[in-house]
């Protein structure tokens, strides 16, 4: 699938900085040209592109702006720092030039009003949370039925075709001419994921979400964000009128109830534990490979809902689904039967099966609320024992390390703690601080640094009636070592385990 659309916008440049309200200096006088499309990076830059030159964090993209127009950009657009740099270049001679005050506050104004607004042609549901957003944008695909797109952690997806995106949630000029894509393709729903960082860099500037919809606020991010009060604020940005009209809110999280008093746009509240709530989920079975519920509505109406992904906080993610698209109009009833129908997510509370008496669940989880959530789940419908792999990120919050590896011994039998994209970082030296948290746990505990290694070696083990939980992200990213991300899938492992192409070491 492509990811810009067949019909190629062409705008004057004069006339679209003027139209998206940009704030700055145009081109200089008889330098205006036309273009058709808007590039953040030298390398995605098409001939007839403006590049947009923005600071970054370790150097301003005028730096590259020669690159682009190399490869083809009839136009710069810089703030002042930037202008000053490309006036000391050759290789950006004679190309328009436009300074803005704040390019990256225009810059999603500038892409929405260069694809002609494409979200007015669909509905948009744009989800937010610590945990669960994946998940949840599936189930809103599932739930809403084609033609519909998903945009989020594991790629975007346009009437079931992938469309390969590095971000979770895309730079404003790719998410612009994604979205006018999925105008061309005839979607009708997109269920996207909006991550703290979109918000802060303003990537989902220049439109609003027809539904925002909050799941849960847990530690995260604080690598980037100086403590959960500012993580929560960058959240919060979710539900304002610049970027919503609605919300949807889960009130059984503590984060859910401050955002309900703080929302600027009307709020539509769920819970699935006995809050008070617009909407509550009750009656609630679950069972190894999902939950069969009633969802009571406001006016007290109720209808069976089954959520085929295991765990309490999937059930959640669900109701979130169905309230959202259900106050967007869509027939409730209609929305409960595609959603069962979901087959289920990659890397999501996702079975590996090859007929063994004992289950074995990959999941992404790889933050403290999610290995508790994941846990937690497993643990009432497991016979056995519980066995997680589990491991930490280099270079990124090194406080939750040592909280992971106590909630791991904590919650499970037996924990095989592993690498998990060490980055740059000495990978036992992450490994001791996850250890560090388990002295103390009643847990058995193994360490076993090599992921396949430590994946075989849980899996081997298991018996009749345990389950295994494969955690973190190496099914999905691979392992970055020394700047080279080498592809890894925790669920290829399992697989030749069970398969008995792999033995234990």
């Amino acid at each position: 699938m492509r990811d810009r659309p067949a019909t190629t916008p062409r705008r004057r440049l004069t006339d679209l900085v003027a139209a998206a309200g940009a704030s700055g200096l145009g081109p200089a006088p008889g330098s205006d040209v036309d273009v058709t499309g808007l590039a953040l990076g030298s390398g995605q830059v098409v001939p007839g592109d403006a590049f947009a030159a923005l600071p970054g964090a370790r150097a301003h993209g005028a730096r590259f702006a020669a690159d682009a127009v190399a490869a083809g950009a009839v136009a710069v657009i810089t703030d002042a720092e930037g202008a000053a740099t490309l006036a000391e270049d050759s290789g950006t001679a004679g190309v328009p030039v436009v300074v803005l005050d704040d390019p990256r506050a225009d810059l999603g104004r500038l892409s929405a009003e260069l694809y002609d607004h494409p979200t007015r042609s669909f509905t948009t549901l744009g989800v937010t949370g610590t945990q669960g957003k994946t998940t949840t944008t599936y189930l809103g695909e599932a739930a809403a039925g084609q033609p519909a797109a998903v945009v989020g952690t594991i790629g975007t997806r346009i009437l079931g075709r992938p469309v390969a995106s590095a971000l979770t949630t895309p730079e404003a000029p790719q998410l612009q001419a994604l979205f006018a894509v999925m105008r061309e393709e005839g979607v009708r729903t997109c269920a996207m994921e909006v991550s703290s960082h979109a918000l802060v860099k303003r990537r989902v500037d220049g439109f609003a979400f027809d539904v925002g919809v909050f799941l849960n606020l847990g530690r995260d991010h604080l690598d980037f964000h100086r403590d959960l009060d500012d993580y929560f604020d960058a959240k919060a940005q979710l539900f304002t009128p610049a970027h919503a009209r609605r919300g949807v809110v889960n009130v059984d999280d503590a984060f859910g109830r401050r955002l309900v008093d703080r929302s600027d746009v009307p709020v539509t509240t769920f819970s699935t534990e006995g809050s008070a709530a617009d909407w509550r989920a009750v009656n609630v079975r679950s069972h190894r490979l999902g939950s069969e519920l009633q969802l009571v509505g406001p006016d007290g109406s109720a209808i069976d809902v089954t959520v085929p992904l295991p765990g309490a906080f999937n059930v959640s993610n669900a109701v979130a689904v169905l309230v959202a698209l259900a106050g967007e109009g869509r027939d409730l009833a209609e929305l409960a039967a595609g959603l069962a129908a979901l087959p289920g997510v990659p890397g999501r509370m996702e079975h590996v099966e090859a007929g063994q008496d004992f289950t074995v669940v990959v999941d992404y989880a790889h933050k403290p609320d999610a290995v508790t959530a994941v846990l937690r789940a497993l643990r009432p419908v497991t016979a056995g024992r519980l066995i997680v792999v589990i491991g930490a990120g280099g270079d990124r919050d090194a406080g939750k390390r040592p909280v992971m590896g106590a909630l791991a011994a904590e919650l499970a039998d037996v924990v095989v703690v592993t690498d998990d994209n060490p980055r740059s970082e000495d990978p036992a030296r992450i490994r001791r601080a996850v250890l560090d948290g388990t002295v103390g746990q009643p847990a058995e505990t193994i360490e076993i640094g090599d992921r396949g290694e430590a994946i075989a070696h849980a899996v081997s083990m298991a018996r009749r009636g345990d389950t295994v939980v494969v955690a973190g992200k190496g099914h999905e990213s691979g392992q970055e070592i020394d700047g080279v991300v080498h592809p890894f899938d925790d669920r290829d492992v399992v697989r030749s385990v069970l398969e008995g192409r792999v033995e234990s070491p």
